[in-house]
């Protein structure tokens, strides 16, 4: 008798066994993104549109926001785009609206957008600036949620928001304590959210990215030379994220790979917070 014979797969070969197509993580979702003409917003909106998700983009540069939906449409996705201007609540409350008017739906959004502010010490910024930043990158995300929660629960149900935090929220933040201060605010509307709506099926969770090479970097990093660098030198990584790299993270958040996360702040910052 030749020795035992080991299990076989009958009627299979190598070629069936890596075919199997897996869907996207946000496939048959309708995703809504605000700064999305640009950085970390674009390069989720294009992820959201490979990983099978119908994206509506919104931001305030019409321009750019149709160079990336018809990039995205361009590779076989679905998008479309809206003018949003954070600081405007019917604007937001609008662009919102657009996706359930253009979908019939909403499933996942996620809130990027945000004003930053001229680097330096907090005594040296104007009034206006801080009102600025205040008004676009926490009211503006409050806004948006209130929003998107409402659509949400009238059209999918269950869903997700994913808000843009960030790693300055989470020390202090000398050359950017505005910007900062008004992230940590969005941490905790985050946490409170999540607690609000969690016994509805809606999740609420936030990104905390660290160097992130997007155009508000390298603008920093025109007028100030070298700060990339000490950035990058504080990294364990050593070096900055692809806005890519990013959106990754919103898209598992918003996925329902993470459904049981909610009301957390992830930071995507190479270690600096380690």
């Amino acid at each position: 008798m030749g020795p035992a014979a080991g299990p076989r797969l009958v009627g299979m070969n190598h070629t069936s066994l890596t075919s199997t197509t897996v869907p996207g993580l946000l496939a048959g979702k309708v995703a809504f993104v605000t700064g999305a003409g640009r950085g970390i917003g674009a390069a989720a909106a294009r992820l959201f549109a490979r990983e099978g998700a119908r994206v509506l983009l919104a931001a305030r540069s019409a321009d750019q926001l149709a160079a990336v939906a018809e990039e995205i449409r361009g590779e076989g996705g679905t998008a479309d785009h809206v003018r949003c201007d954070l600081a405007d609540p019917a604007s937001v409350r609008a662009a919102v609206g657009r996706a359930v008017e253009l979908y019939g739906r909403l499933d996942v959004a996620f809130n990027n957008g945000a004003a930053g502010q001229p680097p330096g010490p907090m005594d040296q910024l104007p009034e206006e600036e801080f009102d600025h930043v205040c008004t676009v990158t926490f009211k503006g995300v409050w806004v948006a949620m209130a929003a998107e929660i409402a659509a949400i629960r009238a059209t999918a149900g269950r869903g997700a928001v994913v808000n843009t935090s960030s790693v300055g929220s989470l020390m202090a933040n000398p050359e950017l304590p505005v910007y900062g201060a008004a992230k940590a605010a969005v941490n905790s509307l985050t946490a409170s959210a999540a607690a609000t709506y969690g016994p509805e099926g809606i999740r609420v969770n936030a990104i905390a990215p660290g160097t992130t090479l997007t155009e508000m970097l390298r603008e920093w990093d025109a007028r100030s030379p070298g700060t990339i660098a000490q950035l990058n030198a504080l990294t364990p990584l050593g070096r900055a994220a692809d806005p890519d790299e990013v959106a990754q993270a919103a898209a598992w958040l918003l996925s329902d790979r993470a459904s049981y996360v909610t009301g957390t702040v992830l930071r995507i910052d190479g270690g600096m917070r380690a």
